[in-house]
């Protein structure tokens, strides 16, 4: 059975971070690991609180997972703070991880900072220099380089910034366009579009967390970047189809669902 290790925060509720990194990847039928990096206190309203974990003991984790099943694919999530950053960085480069996706949680839904003001230089140097994808929304987009990103052509912009700083692909998602929810995938100097339609729910906590997870399973499993990305899409659009309704805010995808893979 191949494996991932998610290394990223908890979430209570069970829609976004860790928990819904296992949920995608139970859904994928692979074996799922994780590192946490940072405790929550958050809901479908809001994020409360956040306690980062000392990064000598997320260190730690990923020697206890790396020495004894290493992954086949890695996705990272909240690192919260620089310090985490580096320690992560440092082991991945220990333990020559491969199919490293990086989905950059800078804030939440509802607005609250997820990443350390100084952290996102962190983020820049030590991590996406050994990534094989990059998520960034539009905001993440905008604050890796600097300027706004709210329509197609900045899209295409900041993909091409972002991939100077990566050696890997860069998928800037679309869901905060205005008229649609596609997605730009640029990979080896080629721009692809992954095109959907708006679906009207507003229950969509943890859609940055399961679509990098399902990449990285695609990654896991043997499959190229490009048909990694478009099986991962589909499989969120199919969660977000679904219609799940759970608490009384921003409510989480329904993960174990039928998809067209």
């Amino acid at each position: 059975m191949k494996t991932v290790l998610s290394i990223a925060g908890s979430d209570p509720s069970g829609g976004a971070g860790i928990e819904a990194d296992l949920k995608t990847i139970e859904a994928h039928r692979l074996y799922g690991m994780s590192v946490i990096t940072a405790v929550t206190a958050q809901n479908t309203l809001a994020v409360r609180g956040v306690h980062a974990v000392p990064p000598k003991f997320v260190a730690e984790q990923i020697d206890c997972v790396c020495e004894d099943i290493p992954p086949d694919a890695v996705k990272l999530g909240m690192l919260y703070g620089a310090d985490t950053i580096a320690a992560v960085a440092e082991r991945l480069r220990l333990y020559r991880a491969r199919n490293i996706v990086l989905d950059p949680v800078m804030i939440s839904t509802s607005g609250r900072a997820l990443l350390a003001p100084d952290a996102v230089r962190a983020l820049v140097d030590a991590l996406l220099p050994l990534c094989d994808v990059v998520t960034p929304n539009l905001a993440e987009a905008a604050a890796l380089c600097g300027h706004p990103v709210e329509t197609r052509e900045q899209m295409v912009s900041a993909a091409k910034e972002i991939s100077v700083k990566t050696p890997g692909a860069v998928l800037v998602k679309g869901g905060h366009l205005t008229d649609c929810a596609d997605d730009l995938l640029y990979y080896n100097g080629a721009i692809q579009w992954l095109a959907a339609p708006r679906i009207e729910n507003p229950n969509t906590h943890g859609t940055g967390c399961t679509l990098s997870s399902a990449i990285a399973c695609g990654l896991a499993s043997g499959r190229s970047i490009p048909a990694s990305v478009q099986s991962a899409k589909r499989y969120l659009t199919a969660c977000i189809r679904a219609g799940l309704d759970l608490g009384q805010g921003a409510g989480p995808l329904c993960h174990h669902i039928e998809w067209e893979d």
